[in-house]
């Protein structure tokens, strides 16, 4: 049997009778099967022991530890008392058998409520696996520690790096729905033990075996993107959430998103897999949903990675866009004008009308081009290029020129002059050589082929990605808000076809 059924089915009978306690199980055994530390964090009477239980059942045979932790607890209740027979050899030895150093599985339940000694011993045994019996340094076949309480622990109380060592954070709530609830008062109370069917449980063996396999998985340059705007938004809420997550904490929650990639049978991680950060980064209560929401808004920000260098194609379209337009088009207002030398000048014919007279003073004057912009008064230039001085000029709004005459004996009426635009900014400019425009055409074509087959090969693999993004670990309406990304990338797509399509336009 492959992996992903038989995981499948694991979860599935591990998971009967345990209503609405689907999704953590299946994470909680994730964690374990990767070897990771999960933290149940919900109120009491919320099957949080049992969910312990049922995860340990899905090995074959496992030593299994569980203790209700109190403030009077003594280390020895946990580690095992001390050896009277080594006491009497000078020695000080812990009888650890059936006790947690020599568990598989171990539950704590109400850990924050445990003695100091009894934490501190905890920090090397959760994570390096080690447990110190006397002088000696023993290793401790723990595969993975579940711990339960219906609080986080406070800042300050000198927990912080034992809470950190639980990377899995799973939230376990009252029933919510009444049809589940009703269910659940008419069922009997669920059972601890689990009758699997022959070869479905764990053994020591395979789990081991796996531990290397999973190692052999690769982030995916999607979940990179994905986790790196994760660390981003966690910085730059750090006041508001209060967020702190360590380099240990990401490396061990890239973990877990091995090996959900490993389950499923893939080599590399996929969008569904960053979503199991949701339950690896909050620490409080309070945090937990923003949290979740930072994860979920990541994910469907990152479409998938098609083989597309869209940048390389991006900027031949855009060096295009320009061509065409430069090529073909008025980048701004013609005016009919006349050249001296170097310089651009109107030619007016200016008709000054004398003030209650019917006497009209002609002039053949010129303005140079470089005053349309400016609102200097300055003296227009003669046939000559002489300044004439007795009219004065300057451009007003709408590209308008007032001329005032003036001979110091009679007052003449003023002229507005209003430039003759011969071609507007954005007319297409006459006699373009035709080589040239289908030229032009052609890359454009060139281009949009590309672009098209850049989506005829993304629409494909995106039905298979949709296969792939299904997760044992994570509820299928949360993996289809991963494709929101997708979307997002298909219609980027589109759109550059359709600006292709808006290029060739202008070449016809």
């Amino acid at each position: 049997m492959s992996l992903q059924p038989r995981i499948q089915a694991l979860i599935e009978h591990i998971s009967n009778g345990m209503f609405e306690r689907e999704e953590v199980i299946s994470v909680a055994l994730l964690s374990a099967l990767c070897g990771q530390n999960c933290f149940l964090f919900g109120p009491p009477g919320t099957a949080k022991s049992l969910i312990s239980r049922r995860i340990a059942a899905a090995f074959d045979q496992p030593g299994y530890f569980e203790y209700l932790m109190n403030r009077f607890s003594t280390p020895e209740e946990v580690f095992g008392p001390v050896s009277i027979k080594a006491l009497k050899e000078d020695r000080y030895l812990r009888k650890t058998d059936h006790y947690l150093p020599k568990a598989e599985f171990a539950f704590l339940d109400e850990i924050w409520k445990s003695s100091p000694a009894i934490l501190n011993t905890l920090l090397t045994l959760m994570n390096e696996r080690m447990f110190r019996n006397g002088e000696t340094l023993e290793h401790a076949p723990l595969k993975a520690l579940i711990a339960a309480s219906n609080e986080t622990p406070q800042p300050d109380q000198g927990l912080d790096a034992l809470y950190d060592r639980f990377i899995t954070r799973l939230l376990v709530q009252p029933i919510l729905h009444n049809h589940h609830f009703d269910q659940l008062l008419n069922s009997a109370p669920s059972s601890e033990q689990v009758q699997l069917p022959d070869g479905l449980a764990v053994n020591s063996e395979e789990w081991n075996r796996w531990q290397g396999e999973i190692d052999q998985v690769q982030i995916s340059s999607d979940c990179f993107t994905i986790i790196h705007l994760i660390r981003a938004q966690l910085e730059q809420q750090h006041e508001a959430l209060g967020v702190y997550v360590s380099d240990r904490r990401w490396q061990r929650a890239a973990r877990l998103m091995k090996a959900s990639a490993f389950f499923h049978g893939r080599s590399h991680t996929n969008h569904s897999d960053a979503l199991l950060l949701r339950h690896c980064l909050w620490t409080q209560g309070s945090n937990r949903e923003a949290v979740a929401m930072i994860v979920l808004e990541a994910v469907q920000s990152v479409g998938f990675e098609a083989g597309m260098q869209l940048s390389t194609l991006d900027q031949a379209k855009d060096t295009l866009d320009r061509e065409i337009n430069d090529e073909l088009f008025y980048s701004q207002d013609v005016y009919d004008t006349v050249r001296w030398d170097d310089r651009e000048l109107f030619r007016v014919d200016a008709h000054f009308e004398m003030v209650n007279y019917r006497d009209i003073k002609e002039v053949e004057l010129y303005i140079p081009v470089e005053k349309l912009r400016s609102h200097d008064v300055f003296s227009p230039l003669d046939d000559r290029g002489n300044e004439i001085s007795q009219i004065r000029a300057q451009f007003e709004g709408q590209g308008s020129c007032r001329l005032q005459y003036s001979d110091y004996t009679y007052r003449y009426e003023d002229l507005i002059f209003q430039p003759q635009v011969m071609f507007y900014r954005g007319d297409r400019k006459p006699d373009v050589n035709r080589r040239l425009v289908g030229s032009l055409a052609e890359s454009v074509r060139e281009l949009k082929a590309e672009l098209q087959q850049l989506v005829d090969r993304a629409e494909t693999k995106r039905a298979d990605y949709r296969i792939s993004l299904r997760s044992l670990f994570v509820p299928d309406e949360l993996t289809e808000q991963t494709l929101v990304g997708v979307e997002q990338q298909m219609n980027s797509l589109r759109l550059r076809i359709k600006d292709c399509e808006r290029l060739e336009a202008l070449c016809r």
